[in-house]
């Protein structure tokens, strides 16, 4: 049986441009409707409440149940063709959704069939998201990672930008319904797109014969035996736990503080989404050969800078100008976080590892938002961003000045280092057949 060690290099997968634009493609309209939704149920929770605690039971059910079954996802991930669970867990979202908008037709309104809705879709997630994410470097040259990875960053932006946008107009105009029949319709056009993708199942998922159980087991060892995806899970969960959950709570601030009209929140997501467009503009260009690690720490502490801004500002449009520039670290920190573990981890276990990657961030959201939320009905939402801030700061720090973070770090800079020197020379790349001395794979 043949396997791929770390850094090893790989065949050139055959049309692979081919395959990228239809799964980018795909991943666009499926990724659009889902944000739209996003961004309308949970400005529903918040005009409709203003409650720091409601807020965080919204983001629990939109992240713990994905926490919960990631782990679960990612085995699956590792075992069956990862195109195909894709599909059937878009189709389940899609689903659940029309059904949720068939109820809210007839009158059903009630706040937790929403969250109810909310978090099977994210039970949804918890399955595709893994999957998603190990299907990249099946279909992209190796040394295309960074920048797929960045164009896929770059096009998240985008929708990021456009689905508000499109949710305060028809959130505004017409009610929450209608979002969810947009989010069906998207989904429908991803699935046929990611249909014609071609996705070729590892030749050891294929003769697998270990149980579920046991891939389970091994995924946490191997995560254990790997101090660089150690190190970026550690980090991975103190940003979330300390700034993007407080994230979270900003459009409360701004309903509290500013106004609760719908455009003051659609302009905030606007501004940090028009901030994540220009940075995966950035990282997918002229910052696509830079430090894997290096774009990380520094992303890790603007966040943190910015985090305080927030919790500062007095003023509408200070306050989105640091939102844009906390937008604009977003692909800083995750074009390069995703690609190095691509680099890092077996293909055969990437699917386990990235149900990790999903657990650190589905589990640490809602976690954090159980303390900021609750907290933001007792002290001002600005005093818990500057909080936050201080802390990102100084736990990131010690994160790594620790022997096994400098470790980490000179890993991940000569995994880097490896990977580029394995690099084909220019004019090599296309969309040609799989070249010798690859893993092996069967459609």
């Amino acid at each position: 049986m043949s396997e791929i060690s770390p850094g090893a290099t790989a065949s050139t997968p055959a049309h692979w441009r081919r395959n990228v634009g239809l799964f980018l493609g795909g991943q666009t309209v499926s990724l659009f409707g889902s944000m739209i939704v996003q961004y309308a149920v949970m400005w529903y929770v918040t005009f409709e409440t203003r409650s720091g605690l409601m807020v965080a039971l919204y983001a629990v059910a939109a992240f713990l149940p994905q926490g919960i079954v990631s782990i679960f996802g990612g085995v699956l991930a590792d075992r069956m063709n990862r195109r195909v669970l894709v599909m059937l867990s878009d189709g389940t979202i899609a689903a659940v959704t029309l059904v949720l908008a068939l109820l809210m037709l007839n009158g059903v309104t009630d706040l937790w069939i929403i969250l109810l809705a909310v978090g099977v879709r994210s039970v949804g997630a918890g399955f595709q998201t893994p999957a998603v994410q190990a299907m990249i470097p099946q279909i992209a040259p190796p040394e295309q990672l960074m920048r797929v990875n960045g164009v896929f960053q770059t096009i998240q932006s985008a929708m990021a930008l456009l689905a508000p946008a499109a949710a305060g107009v028809v959130f505004g105009a017409f009610g929450i319904v209608p979002v969810f029949f947009i989010d069906v319709v998207t989904a429908g056009i991803g699935i046929l797109m990611l249909a014609f993708v071609a996705v070729p199942t590892l030749t050891r998922v294929a003769e697998k014969a270990t149980s579920y159980r046991e891939d389970l087991v091994e995924g946490m060892r191997y995560i254990a035996r790997q101090q660089v995806v150690r190190w970026l899970l550690l980090v991975f969960a103190i940003l979330f736990l300390l700034t993007v959950a407080p994230s979270f709570i900003t459009p409360l601030m701004v309903a509290r503080t500013f106004g609760p009209e719908v455009w003051m929140v659609t302009v905030l997501e606007i501004a940090f989404s028009v901030g994540m467009l220009l940075g995966g503009v950035l990282v997918s260009t002229v910052l696509a050969k830079r430090s894997r690690i290096g774009l990380i720490l520094v992303a890790s502490f603007g966040f943190a800078v910015f985090t305080i801004g927030l919790g500062l500002s007095t003023n509408l449009v200070v306050f989105y100008a640091f939102m844009f520039a906390f937008g604009m670290l977003v692909p800083l920190f995750s074009a390069p976080f995703m690609t190095l573990v691509q680099e890092t981890v077996q293909p055969e276990m990437q699917g386990r590892v990235f149900s990790y990657v999903s657990i650190v961030m589905a589990l640490a959201t809602p976690v954090g938002m159980l303390v900021f939320g609750p907290l933001a009905d007792v002290v001002t939402v600005q005093t818990l961003l500057v909080l936050a801030g201080i802390a990102t700061v100084l736990v990131i720090v010690v994160a790594v000045l620790l022997p096994s973070g400098r470790a980490a770090i000179r890993a991940a800079q000569e995994a880097q280092t490896a990977q580029a020197a394995q690099q084909p020379s220019p004019g090599t790349m296309g969309d040609g057949p799989a070249t010798p001395g690859a893993a092996p794979m069967v459609p």
